[in-house]
């Protein structure tokens, strides 16, 4: 057997990155940021790489675990810098405005080669003399951050494709650079892949299902401690671990990856994340008590009968710093509207994970009708019912029978007002205007989310599955909505989640038919790309084109970790149903 020497340099890095090997002497990719810290403490190195593939994977995630202080252990985080919008003032507007990157997300994730304040004045300085370049200054000063690489791996089928790629997507990132919007999580974790180099919220969930069918139940347990740290350190889960992000979150999935662990690890994560859960929850609930019957505060509406459900929100009215200069654009041509408005409502449906939809505006259609905040979402409330019975789960395991009776009546009570309130007549569940006081008529994919959660009555949950089959079915899945608006959350784009939600949905209440057929449907989407590419993206085309997705604001995407989840937990229940059938 070889002695590997431990790596004491970058091209040493790379080199240790590729020296876990199969049985078959094939290379399996291993992420920079993985060699790296392993690399600080060389001695692992000489023990990991002689070990195979897998158990070689395996044993990394645990040295870095080990190398990592505990997420509890680490307490709270030193207050996180601004986010650069605040910190470079002139400069990155004016950075913005010249597009100096064609992706805004470019410059917001790029490390500084010195101290911000000494870069603006350094910039106010020079900026009006002869010759000045503004590109070649922010070049001098900063270092634009590369995509997360996805791909192509060596020739391999689709699932062993997926499994190759954990790793190159797995980060760890104990302490962020220096000058930096990264926020530091304690443990290894997942990100989506291509211009998305930081985790994601709700993307993580659809990761995890994959995750957690590959193996690596270590890594899923890593990303619950990260996301559990963040709620102690920030309050909440934020959209990403940048410090751009700290202003909203996303849908609240952190109770359903809890039941998933749990599913492995019996009662023991309900108990251990019960603080956690409680904690973001009361985030989400900010309000409740205090918001006078007609009104809304931050996430909580509260109708006139005293109906307490909830909305997306930011605590931020401006541009988004990742998409400033298509927030300031969409402002200036929003006619009558005031620009905090508009920036308030584009970046809670940041928060809603669906940016953009016609699901947000006013007339369907147009991106500077948006009125998000106006909005009473059927699947946020699906989610934080979830949360509200995930908590009494916890709390009868702790046997804390007061909180176990208090948190069953929520969500109670919420079922019922979800029943009541967001409830089409025409026979689904939509969402709700509670400024123009009316259920939504659009026919989205976030109807299927209280039959996801099991909420739903029967009657009522067959009845949406049909208009669900009947108006979003399409040739290689769902769409997400019956509409082409040019957003990316709109037909005829096709998203993993909404696929495995709506399968789930639909096994739930007795339609393992429809399951079927949009999980074939869609996997056949996913296939065909995969088959031409080598790939697997962000999203599909789903009316038939066999391709990935378009809108938006940025290019398709290469990765893809809710994809890649997703995927494989589809190919199993496929395996599942030839086996019955055989």
């Amino acid at each position: 057997m070889p002695v590997h020497r431990p790596p004491s340099s970058d091209g040493d890095i790379f080199q240790f990155g590729n020296c876990l090997r199969d049985e078959q002497g094939r290379i399996a990719n291993v992420s920079f940021e993985l060699a790296s810290t392993v690399m600080k403490h060389s001695k692992w190195a000489i023990l990991i790489c002689p070990i195979g593939y897998r158990m070689g994977f395996e044993l990394l995630l645990l040295v870095i675990a080990l190398l990592s202080a505990p997420a509890r252990a680490l307490g709270a985080p030193a207050a996180p810098p601004p986010s650069p919008d605040k910190l470079y003032g002139t400069l990155f507007v004016a950075v913005q405005s010249a597009q100096i990157y064609p992706d805004q997300k470019t410059f917001v994730d790029a490390i500084a080669h010195g101290d911000s304040a000494a870069i603006v004045r350094a910039y106010e300085a020079g900026k009006d003399q002869p010759g000045f370049s503004l590109a070649a200054f922010i070049a001098r000063n900063f270092t634009a951050p590369a995509d997360a690489p996805a791909g192509p791996l060596p020739a391999a089928g689709l699932r062993e494709h997926i499994d190759g790629l954990w790793p190159v997507l797995t980060r760890t990132t104990p302490g962020a650079p220096t000058n930096s919007s990264l926020l530091p999580l304690p443990r290894p974790y997942v990100v989506p892949g291509g211009r998305f180099r930081e985790g994601y919220y709700w993307d993580s969930y659809f990761t995890m299902l994959g995750l957690q069918e590959s193996g690596h139940e270590r890594l899923v347990d890593d990303m619950l401690e990260n996301f559990a740290y963040e709620i102690e350190a920030y309050g909440h889960v934020p959209n990403g671990n940048r410090t751009y992000y700290l202003s909203r979150s996303q849908p609240p999935f952190f109770a359903l990856m809890v039941a998933l662990a749990a599913q492995v690890e019996g009662d023991a994560p309900y108990r251990r994340y019960l603080p956690a859960l409680r904690k973001e929850y009361a985030y989400w609930m900010r309000g409740a008590e205090s918001t006078p019957p007609g009104q809304a505060s931050g996430h909580v509406v509260v109708l006139a009968d005293g109906t307490v459900l909830n909305r997306y929100w930011d605590a931020e009215d401006t541009p988004r710093p990742e998409s400033w200069l298509q927030d300031v654009t969409t402002a200036r041509q929003a006619a009558g509207r005031a620009n905090a408005e508009v920036w308030r409502d584009l970046r809670a449906a940041a928060e809603s994970g669906w940016d953009f939809s016609s699901r947000w505006l006013g007339d369907g259609a147009t991106l500077t009708t948006i009125r998000t905040t106006a909005i009473i979402p059927v699947d946020l409330n699906s989610l934080l019912y979830e949360l509200e019975k995930t908590i009494a789960k916890g709390c009868a395991v702790e046997r804390e029978a007061a909180c176990t009776a208090t948190f069953s009546a929520r969500a109670e009570r919420r079922a019922l007002a979800i029943d009541r309130v967001l409830w089409q007549p025409d026979g689904y569940y939509a969402d709700y205007d509670w400024q123009l006081h009316r259920v939504r008529d659009d026919r989205t994919a976030a109807m299927l989310l209280p039959l996801f959660v099991e909420l739903a009555p029967t009657h009522r949950a067959r009845s949406t599955l049909r208009v669900a089959e009947a108006t979003l079915l399409q040739v290689g899945g769902l769409a997400t909505t019956t509409v082409r608006t040019g957003q990316q959350w709109d037909a005829p784009n096709g998203w993993a989640p909404s696929q495995w939600i709506a399968v789930q949905a639909a096994l739930h209440y007795g339609r393992p038919d429809f399951a079927r057929i949009i999980r074939e449907r869609f996997l056949g989407d996913v296939e065909a790309l995969y088959a031409q590419k080598h790939k697997l993206v962000e999203k599909y085309l789903v009316d038939g084109s066999g391709v990935g997705g378009g809108g938006g604001e940025y290019p398709l995407q290469d990765g893809f970790g809710w994809t890649n989840g997703v995927t494989l937990r589809l190919l199993d229940l496929r395996r599942d149903d030839r086996a019955v059938t055989h």
